[in-house]
């Protein structure tokens, strides 16, 4: 039976699409509704978020290095600049072949394997590797040219100059003025915040000397430029440009001629010599031999050149002005006879006999002149001028260790002298307390004995010995020796006073006649003298020799002699400079030291005419009174007496 025909329902299937048109239609709305809202916080509730973000991925900050401060003498002589370096950069992702590229610079000019490895070690670090690397600095004109010639054939290299410090006079200055060179991950950790914003795009930082004692006046402030970039951050144009602001140039106390003439006179021993104005405490000549040349530091020393240095059995890069520490030997006998005489232990007129030794009562032991048959009657000034040993151990023996020690303090033997240098050395002027801590053993007369003719445990640097002559000079009143010309540091203990004032004057003329008279220790240096010096000559042992044992120089070794020593001031009636010279293995201060004092007295004193002119005292600030300074010590010793 065939089954019925069904017919569509058209009125069910019209609501059926209406229903399903409304739903698509609603959904439509609220999808549209979405989006609109969206877009409308986007653009609205979020524009200045992502305005913000828009512009730091278009604008760029850009730090900009200040240039460094330029460093002078006294008299306007340039001793640190800034000069154009030469660098050939390398912009890797120009190069198809990079070792190609590198194979072709190296035909052309040298490249070491330091150069490579710092090539390397920058490659892998750079953050845009569409920036130029440094491959190799300080090209020379024709290693310009050679690149220049090739250039269509060294794809991404390119030759920049950029401000790097030069040192016109390398080695002269080298202990004193220092050296700047790159700035490192650890400095910028020792910073504080507001410090690393101003090293921001800085590539040199003061490592020593004065560089790194007034780097924050060398330094400057740092620049800023704003950039407008691409996607891949390619710089497009500036937007905006805050120049920085340079560093202070910085005038030095120093003489370019009296520094020469220091270097020049230590020859090729090594040495020290501090030059400074008693007047104000001006330093007109600080130098130590053998030296180094800091223009090799800036950029980065070669392992090969550093090398050299640290192998170097002279030890040039080692400050000994500042922190080599001798045995003053002679040298302090003058202070330390202001002690006897202010302690009256002693006094000008008092006389002993030297039969070339002395001995404590009850005690075998004799502690040997380097007179070895002895000066006879000896009095005080006849003691200076000839340099009795035994004089010395009789009144230092009288004063006792804790008197010498207190006044020995006074001139800066034994404590830091304050100068505006960083890792001075304090030297060591002994005690008992000092031996106790340092040795765990008691003082004995023997230690007082060896201290009153400068040996022993007592050591001084020659930075130390030139301010305590500075001291003598101007009459007790304190000196602080300043590198700076602008620059007045407060003294660090009080003056000087004597029971007695005379004392200094007479203790001055008595160093004269070491000098200007027939039988004084250092009468070779006041040859032809156009003006009177006081003087005191002195050596420093490298060992000790035993009570039966006979020093003999004729066989001992060239680095087993004595040090060489002298202090000395000048003129006499106006004391215009103060002088110490330590030349190492020198044997003889009045010989082999004394004449190097006498060129750089010479040098500051002298006009071209050489005829005498003393230069005028610099301009300071006036002199603020500051607290004294701490006292520390150090330790050695030795027991063999010394020669004048």
């Amino acid at each position: 039976m065939r089954q019925p025909l069904t017919l569509k329902d058209h009125h069910h299937e019209h609501r059926l699409f209406s229903l399903r048109l409304l739903v698509a239609v609603a959904l439509v709305l609220v999808l549209s509704l979405v989006l609109v809202g969206r877009m409308a916080w986007l653009q609205i509730a979020q524009h200045s978020r992502f305005t913000t973000l828009s512009d730091n991925n278009r604008v760029l900050t850009q730090a900009m290095s200040p240039p460094r401060g330029l460093i002078t003498d006294r008299n306007g002589e340039i001793l640190a600049v800034n000069r154009p370096d030469f660098t050939l950069e390398l912009a890797v992702e120009q190069s198809a072949d990079l070792n190609d590229t590198l194979d072709r610079i190296r035909r052309l000019i040298p490249l070491t394997d330091d150069d490579l490895e710092r090539f390397e070690r920058r490659r892998t670090s750079a953050r845009r590797p569409w920036e130029p690397i440094p491959l190799r600095g300080r090209l020379t004109e024709e290693e310009i040219a050679r690149i220049a010639v090739h250039q269509h054939e060294l794809p991404g290299a390119r030759v920049t100059a950029s401000p790097v410090r030069f040192y016109p006079h390398s080695h002269l200055f080298s202990h004193v003025l220092g050296y700047v060179n790159r700035l490192s991950a650890e400095d910028l950790d020792n910073m504080t915040l507001a410090e690393q914003r101003n090293y921001s795009g800085t590539h040199y930082y003061g490592r020593t000397g004065v560089e790194r004692y007034y780097e924050h006046r060398l330094h400057g402030q740092v620049g800023y430029r704003q950039v407008e970039t691409n996607a891949r951050g390619r710089i497009l144009r500036v937007l905006e440009e805050q120049p920085p602001i340079p560093g202070d140039d910085l005038r030095l106390s120093l003489d370019l001629k009296v520094q020469q003439a220091a270097y020049d006179a230590l020859g090729e021993r090594r040495g020290a010599v501090v030059a400074i104005d008693p007047r104000d405490g001006s330093v007109l000549a600080f130098v130590s031999r053998p030296g180094f040349d800091p223009n090799l530091f800036v950029t980065g020393i070669s392992h090969k050149d550093y090398a050299r240095y640290q192998q170097d059995h002279d030890h040039p890069l080692f400050n000994r002005a500042l922190q080599g520490r001798y045995p003053p030997g002679s040298t302090v006998k003058p202070m330390l006879g202001l002690a006897g005489l202010d302690a009256g232990v002693t006094n000008w007129e008092r006389t002993i006999h030297d039969p070339g030794y002395f001995s404590l009562e009850g005690n075998p032991h004799r502690y040997r002149d380097w007179k070895r048959w002895g000066h006879g009657q000896v009095d005080m000034e006849k003691a200076v001028v000839q340099s009795c040993d035994t004089y010395f151990y009789d009144m230092g023996f009288r004063l006792g260790i804790d008197r010498m020690h207190d006044f020995m303090i006074g001139f800066s033997i034994g404590e830091a002298t304050g100068i505006d240098l960083l890792n001075e050395s304090e030297g060591n002027m002994p005690s008992r307390q000092w031996k106790r801590a340092a040795r765990n053993a008691p003082w004995f007369h023997g230690d007082t004995i060896n201290t009153s003719i400068g040996q022993g445990f007592m050591l001084t640097t020659p930075l130390q010995l030139a301010v305590a002559t500075a001291i003598l000079a101007n009459d007790g009143h304190q000196v602080v020796p300043t590198l700076a010309a602008d620059e007045t540091h407060p003294p660090r203990r009080p003056d000087i006073v004597l029971k007695d004032p005379r004392d200094w004057e007479r203790m001055k003329h008595a160093m004269e006649a070491v000098v200007h008279s027939n039988r004084g220790t250092g009468r070779v240096m006041a040859k032809d003298a156009r003006y009177h010096m006081g003087a005191k000559s002195g050596t420093a042992q490298v060992f000790s020799v035993g009570q039966e044992e006979t020093y003999n120089e004729a066989e001992l070794a060239e680095r087993m002699l004595d040090h060489a020593l002298i202090v000395s001031f000048a003129p006499v009636e106006n004391p215009a400079i103060a002088v110490a010279v330590m030349v190492e293995n020198g044997r003889h201060g009045g010989s082999v030291a004394g004449p190097v004092a006498r060129q750089v007295m010479d040098a500051w004193l002298l006009n071209e005419d050489g005829d005498l002119h003393i230069p005028e005292p610099l301009a300071r600030p006036p002199i603020q009174n500051g607290p004294p300074a701490p006292t520390t010590t150090a330790s050695t010793t030795s027991t063999r007496t010394a020669t004048p």
